[in-house]
């Protein structure tokens, strides 16, 4: 089945600030498993898409808990060095947390004849669930990548897959590690 993977939010700021509230340390964690995972989609010929925060000054979510990042022609906005990124990956920035909302990815992945949509990095409850799910909302397969992302702790991490491991979206929307993806 013909795959994009979808790797949400690790840009500088996420990844080497402190400006998403401490996020960088997990984030870095993840990192050989995203390089590892878009290299595999690369050889089988998957589209790779670095979807990344990409806000405005006085955003709506800043009135929030989260506080200014990732800004709009910053170099915190872009998508951090840590990551292999190659010529052609495309970057989709984005103003909300799932990488569908008010973007063309989804006419883009039809375009490439994509079916199933495998969303890893910052932050599995959030970002990274509401890209999985707005995948399947837009009739697509959907994977998030175990041991590609993460949360703010191992708990929310794991209490998160926990839930769609047993949702009854399955086949639909699955939990995968890398390893189980490439291999699929």
């Amino acid at each position: 089945m013909k795959t994009a993977v979808v790797v949400v939010d690790m840009v500088k700021d996420n990844l080497e600030t402190s400006l998403h509230g401490g996020v960088a340390e997990r984030g870095k964690s993840i990192v050989p498993m995203v390089n590892r995972l878009t290299a595999g989609a690369r050889q089988k010929g998957w589209p790779v898409i670095f979807a990344t925060d990409s806000f405005l000054p006085g955003d709506y979510l800043f009135r929030g808990r989260m506080k200014d990042h990732s800004l709009r022609g910053t170099v915190g906005a872009e998508v951090s060095d840590l990551l292999t990124q190659e010529p052609g990956d495309t970057w989709l920035p984005k103003r909300r947390m799932s990488a569908f909302f008010k973007t063309d990815l989804d006419q883009t992945l039809r375009l490439w004849g994509v079916e199933r949509v495998a969303a890893c990095g910052l932050m599995t409850p959030y970002c990274v669930l509401t890209t999985a799910l707005d995948a399947v909302s837009n009739d697509f397969h959907a994977v998030i990548v175990e041991d590609a992302s993460t949360a703010p702790t191992d708990k929310m991490h794991t209490d998160c897959l926990d839930l769609y491991r047993k949702s009854p979206l399955r086949p639909l929307f699955t939990v995968q590690t890398v390893e189980e993806l490439l291999g699929s």
